[in-house]
């Protein structure tokens, strides 16, 4: 008995020191070394052990309770909610006063830098690049891209550019489409909101041009860029690009179904090249090949030059209503007959295998 209570004893001793020390460590900055920004968020009527929890979940304290203990035996209230710009080098002490003067009520970019918005780049897929190109959360970009009064906000400052798609039925993001590709500022106290407003106004900015041209066609602008958004994906050269906006229009004009891949590849939210019967097949307003017509709208954010493509086709006239391209070489084919491009499609099947 007296071994046993002698070892229990022993770690009691053991688990103290490590208990102490650990302490004492968390009382201490995560990383002195680490001045990278934390853009934390404190929710409206959050608790000093709530906020603590976060802290540690963001790694800008080692320990939410040690942070909590603190706050509370150093007398530190009167905590205010909001976004703040945090970092691990910061001490307890630091954090806690950042914490009382109060955050912004809208997050914001924490560090200067840049945005880059890739041609033919969908919404979830800039979601992605949003966390590692700045200081803001995926999470909280799709949430402004989900966001009706946001949206109603950029449609009333941009209306020739978004009153169609205001109006369009079973869309993903309204503004899928409509955040041009472009490098773009992501100052220090810009917010995510300010951002995305570069965006759209880069988009109306490459339409001003073109509104009258639209009009006159009798299209819409979300027609305009949801076949761009195609043609961006479709092509790679200019010249294959203006042909297949014409093999588009032709289908079009003809009630055929546009039988784009890029299509079910956005409703199935895949970037796989080999699709199968099943896939086809999938049930989405966004498939293509089962729905005639534009469906509800851009598949992703397409440059100018193919927006230029679909409001000026070339070849047209000639009456292709098919294409294929060569896997391996790049190079396109133009059809006018389903045989003729069965024809071109089993001459390459060896390449496009």
């Amino acid at each position: 008995m007296i071994g046993v209570a002698s070892l229990l004893v022993l770690l009691a001793v053991i688990i103290g020191i490590f208990g102490y020390h650990y302490f004492q460590t968390a009382l201490k900055p995560m990383n002195t070394k680490d001045h990278n920004v934390v853009q934390v968020h404190v929710p409206l009527g959050a608790t000093s052990n709530k906020i603590g929890q976060i802290l540690q979940d963001q790694k800008v304290v080692k320990s939410g309770m040690v942070f909590n203990y603190y706050v509370k035996s150093n007398k530190f209230t009167n905590f205010q909610a909001g976004y703040y710009q945090l970092k691990p080098s910061m001490t307890l002490n630091q954090i806690a006063k950042q914490l009382q003067k109060g955050g912004s009520a809208e997050p914001i970019q924490s560090t200067s830098g840049k945005l880059l918005v890739r041609e033919g780049e969908t919404v979830d897929q800039l979601a992605a690049e949003i966390p590692i190109q700045t200081d803001f959360t995926k999470a909280e970009f799709l949430k402004l891209m989900k966001d009706p009064a946001f949206f109603n906000q950029l449609e009333q400052k941009y209306p020739q550019l978004l009153s169609s798609a205001k109006k369009a039925k079973n869309v993903r993001y309204r503004l899928e489409g409509y955040l041009a590709p472009a490098t773009y500022q992501a100052g220090k106290k810009m917010t995510l909101k300010d951002i995305i407003t570069q965006m759209v106004a880069k988009s109306d900015q490459n339409l001003q041009g073109h509104y009258a041209t639209i009009k006159k066609q009798k299209r819409t602008v979300q027609e305009v860029m949801t076949l761009a958004s195609l043609v961006e994906r479709e092509g790679v050269s200019q010249d294959d690009r203006d042909k297949i906006a014409g093999v588009f229009l032709n289908r079009i004009k003809a009630g055929m179904a546009l039988q784009s891949d890029i299509s079910v590849q956005y409703a199935l939210k895949t970037t796989k090249k080999t699709l199968t019967y099943k896939d086809l097949k999938v049930k989405s307003p966004y498939n293509l090949y089962v729905h005639t017509g534009y469906g509800p709208g851009p598949f992703d954010n397409p440059s100018a030059s193919s927006i230029k493509a679909v409001l000026h086709p070339k070849d047209q006239k000639k009456g292709y209503y098919y294409f294929i391209a060569n896997t391996k070489t790049g190079k396109v084919y133009f059809s006018q007959t389903y045989a003729e491009h069965q024809e071109k499609t089993s001459s390459l099947a060896s390449d496009n295998k």
